[in-house]
């Protein structure tokens, strides 16, 4: 199984992230302005001069997105058949699309909408006054307040001894940067040898094309490889389908074995970096035993490997903790971040570099040989610095914390539904997995799951107001990872809306429904 899904989704080939798609027909657009010389006539001024309501007409959106926008991740030949979602508006923990109709971001847009769509416009008056102050100056040579202030604050929330920031635009150009890192570091303590890496299969760390190398998901690796660093994939913290997955000891001592194998296999000497999410995202929510961090220090540490926490996602509070790490008590040499540092207001990521990985650059003995023009913008990090003056005053990281026992309770009730197999999760990132047969866990079918996932679960909550991700890259999940600053009654009606649904579907079996053959 190789599809993402997301709640009205109409084709299973994409891997959409947090929208959902209408079921109703495409709006028959209207012709396009004719070309030639009435076109190349026209002052520039009257082509761009549809605005306001004119321009967010829904007919107009669908027609411009279709005639010029590239969609991430999206099977184009879908305009054939319906209209894609656009939204315009945020309100608390919904959204809005253009044709008013109201949704729960039940997947914080993707993962970054930490905040939800209240604080705007105090997050854009620090915008504000940051480009009145200072449009743009790199962080190349020079530097600017907000970055620097940004790097001692990260840097206070990250464990002891993580006290240098370097800044990127994204979650990919991280985990790039922090390939980088390690890969030169290496080389400056005379091991240059080491040009490999081990990570996870159906983990996520990105598309770029060193952060695609440790990405575990087939489908996405396939068109480009081979590609840039000799990466070995192992098993991921997945209890609920391994043999050993009922003993959390057996099964943490058989992950930890599985990879002390690999890097026997691959030459302990030749491996610069294990890169590991703290709660692996694709597949649902994979929560690690309890040891398998330490256990993960301990490897690398011996083997003289670094050990790189992907938190792009569980950065910044998504599981209840300024860092997943500081949860299962491990101190990692790098950690990567994005998303929640600007709660969605802005694209910015970054590398947390433990003092000791960061010594041959700080002290001078060589220059990170690495650099993006966008990374630490002042516009970034000046509203990074309110996003994080917002989390500190509205005691958010409590609140998921308060919050993860109730959420966990009323999903915990959802076992008791024909289809559901698993629950696992944490703070405000949770997964639900589906299988056929409970007893058996046997496993829906490609046919099955799309039918499960497209036809009827993604329909049902898309007429219900709820987005999340429909997700079968490994076995059929349904992902829930709503905005941070969620209430319980928020809570309470989205995981009505995923019981309603899955009891909706379970109903369609026992009246003879299956997925055509």
């Amino acid at each position: 199984m190789t599809a993402t899904h997301t709640t009205g989704t109409p084709s299973p080939d994409d891997a959409g992230v947090g929208a959902a798609v209408s079921r109703a027909g495409l709006t028959a657009p209207t012709d396009p302005a004719p070309r030639g010389d009435a076109t190349a006539t026209t002052p520039p001024t009257a082509r761009r001069s549809v605005g306001g309501a004119a321009a967010r007409e829904p007919a107009r959106l669908q027609r411009g997105l279709r005639d010029h926008l590239l969609l991430n991740f999206t099977d184009m030949s879908r305009f054939g058949q319906s209209d894609l979602p656009v939204f315009v508006r945020g309100d608390g923990c919904h959204v809005i699309d253009s044709h008013g109709r109201r949704f729960i971001d039940g997947l914080s847009g993707l993962f970054c909408t930490n905040l939800g769509h209240s604080y705007g416009a105090e997050v854009g008056e620090a915008a504000t006054r940051q480009l009145s102050e200072l449009v743009f100056t790199p962080t190349w040579t020079v530097a600017h307040p907000a970055a620097i202030e940004l790097a001692e604050r990260i840097a206070s929330y990250a464990p002891d001894g993580m006290e240098h920031v370097f800044f990127t635009s994204s979650g990919s150009e991280a985990v790039e940067s922090a390939w980088k890192l390690a890969r030169q570091w290496h080389t400056q303590r005379g091991e240059p040898q080491r040009r490999k890496a081990i990570a996870r299969r159906y983990a996520y760390h990105g598309t770029s094309l060193g952060a695609l190398s440790f990405t575990g998901y087939a489908a996405a690796r396939a068109p480009f490889e081979p590609l840039a660093v000799p990466t070995h994939h192992v098993s991921p913290t997945y209890a609920y389908r391994h043999p050993l997955g009922d003993d959390e000891a057996a099964f943490c001592d058989a992950l930890l074995e599985e990879i002390e194998a690999a890097i026997e296999f691959e030459g302990a000497d030749t491996i610069a970096m294990l890169i590991a999410e703290p709660v692996q995202n694709s597949g649902g929510s994979y929560m690690p035993p309890a040891g398998y961090w330490s256990g993960l220090r301990d490897i690398c540490d011996r083997h003289g490997i670094l050990l790189v926490a992907d938190e792009v996602i569980t950065g910044f509070g998504r599981v209840g903790h300024w860092f997943a790490c500081e949860r299962f008590g491990v101190v990692p040499d790098i950690i990567t971040f994005a998303k929640g540092v600007t709660a969605g207001h802005a694209p910015l990521g970054g590398v947390v570099v433990h003092g000791r990985v960061a010594e041959p650059f700080t002290s001078g003995r060589t220059t990170f040989a690495h650099g993006l023009t966008w990374g630490g913008h002042p516009l970034s990090a000046s509203i990074a610095l309110t996003v994080l003056d917002i989390i500190e005053r509205e005691d958010v990281i409590a609140h998921v914390r308060h919050n993860e026992p109730q959420i966990r309770a009323r999903l915990e009730t959802m076992r008791d539904l024909p289809l559901v197999g698993d629950v696992r999760g944490a703070g405000h990132f949770w997964a639900l997995e589906l299988v056929k047969d409970k007893d058996s866990k046997l496993a829906f079918t490609s046919a099955e799951a799309d039918w499960l996932l497209r036809d009827v679960l993604s329909s049902r909550m898309w007429d219900a107001g709820l987005l999340c991700r429909l997700d079968d890259r490994a076995e059929p999940v349904i992902q829930l990872s709503p905005p941070l600053v969620a209430d319980t009654a928020l809570i309470d009606e989205m995981l009505t809306i995923v019981a309603d649904a899955l009891e909706h579907v379970s109903t369609l079996v026992d009246r003879g429904h299956r997925p055509a053959a």
